[in-house]
């Protein structure tokens, strides 16, 4: 199952208040935009279901309008919100990134 976040509450929540430790955690890199968890709970997530997750975020991304978008993604528990950062905002650590293409 993917989940997207449409704004800074809905990211928020999916991330802190939904999404599991094991869970992958997307996120267009560098540009603001929607969060998106595969719930796979510590399993393998197929390579079609990251690269369609990847897809998501980048379509609901600043980046939307071009040709290619880097993503990066990591679990869910090395994704943290800082001190005193407003709903959404996060910092993570341990990713990799995809390029893909904005979904329609």
């Amino acid at each position: 199952m993917i989940l997207v976040g449409r704004n800074s509450w809905q990211n928020e929540e999916l991330t802190f208040h939904l999404a599991q430790a094991e869970d992958v955690w997307l996120h267009a890199k560098g540009v603001p935009g929607a969060h998106v968890v595969i719930r796979s709970q510590g399993r393998d997530v197929p390579e079609r279901t990251l690269i369609e997750a990847a897809e998501l975020a980048a379509q609901h991304s600043a980046a939307r309008d071009e040709q290619s978008v880097s993503v990066d993604y990591t679990l869910r528990k090395n994704v943290r919100r800082p001190k005193g950062a407003r709903p959404g905002q996060v910092l993570y650590r341990g990713q990799k990134t995809l390029v893909v293409q904005p979904s329609d």
